[in-house]
């Protein structure tokens, strides 16, 4: 499938020429499917991915099968992939997964914090300090092996138990995620609660705790409709960083209140019209979504893959 359908290209002021999307459709948001997607129909969504244009593509995580079955093949799926010219990044919970992707060549890794003690005690049964103190070693092993670190951190601007999440409790955490030597933050907006005022009072703050914009990139879910809106807040206070899942993917298998992920396609879309680079294909990526949706038997939720398909559909 292809497509011809880009949006007019009318820049604005004070925004990045460029930005990086860390796609997390493999990982985020393969991992709350409830059918078991076969490893070599992710490999090839992995490279259908990369050959749309994205450079940074989170391929799986070290987790315990127990704990996420979706994702229980990492070890097999990332020798089918880990030839791809592009950043794979990894997730890791503690040491021992850290090992697993270590004994594989990763040289990307993530970890998953909590800016909340309830999500912290559902996530990790763990409270927030404890569950930092069990990253530390992880961080500082992969630093001392050369690893790049990605520090996410859940909950950001509200909690499903707790309620609107004071931004100096954000703060605190992302201050320990940097200090312990993360070399970039995920502000994640794991439930989708935040609005675009809200969004600039975080990163404002932040910035005031010397934490600089080149080191935060933003993770919004769209159940309220808001992921765009907060991602063009982040991008006038000059984030270049942006977390996208293909098609719509993904949520949290912890937070029931959380659909999913800003669709891939409809930030491309936005940033496009922007005339912000993106490097990325939006007919390729468009194409690789209604490829995967087929084998999960259900139509993609982003509403640009739907426009986009069915003019193609239209016009054949």
């Amino acid at each position: 499938m292809t497509t011809n359908g880009l949006p007019m290209v009318v820049p604005a002021d004070d925004l990045p020429s460029r930005v990086r999307i860390h796609e997390v459709g493999p990982r985020d948001g393969l991992q709350n499917e409830k059918a078991q997607v076969p490893t070599e129909v992710k490999a090839e969504f992995i490279r259908r991915l990369a050959d749309a244009g994205l450079t940074t593509i989170e391929a799986t995580s070290f987790v315990h099968p127990k704990w996420v079955p979706q994702l229980a093949d990492a070890e097999e799926l990332f020798p089918l992939v880990s030839d791809l010219p592009v950043a794979l990044p990894v997730l890791v919970p503690n040491t021992r997964g850290l090992d697993r992707a270590l004994a594989l060549g990763a040289t990307r890794v993530a970890v998953f914090a909590s800016a909340t003690e309830s999500f912290a005690k559902a996530n990790l049964n763990r409270t927030v300090d404890e569950a930092l103190a069990m990253f530390d070693p992880v961080v500082a092993r992969a630093k001392a092996d050369g690893v790049h670190v990605r520090g996410y951190l859940s909950m950001c601007f509200g909690d499903p138990w707790e309620g609107p999440v004071p931004v100096h409790q954000v703060v605190r955490v992302c201050k320990a995620l940097l200090d312990m030597g993360c070399d970039e933050l995920s502000l994640g907006d794991t439930i989708g609660v935040a609005t675009p005022g809200h969004v600039a009072e975080l990163l404002t703050a932040l910035n005031a705790d010397h934490i600089p914009t080149t080191a935060l990139g933003v993770h919004f879910h769209d159940t309220y409709g808001q992921a765009l809106a907060n991602t063009l807040a982040a991008l006038q206070h000059g984030v270049t960083t942006v977390d996208a899942s293909a098609g719509g993917l993904g949520g949290c298998p912890y937070a029931k209140s959380a659909t999913g992920n800003l669709a891939t396609e409809d930030l491309v879309w936005m940033l496009h019209g922007l005339g912000i680079d993106t490097g990325v294909d939006l007919g390729r990526l468009t194409a690789t979504s209604v490829w995967m949706a087929g084998h999960l038997g259900r139509p993609s939720p982003s509403r640009t893959v739907r426009a986009l398909s069915h003019k193609d559909h239209q016009e054949q």
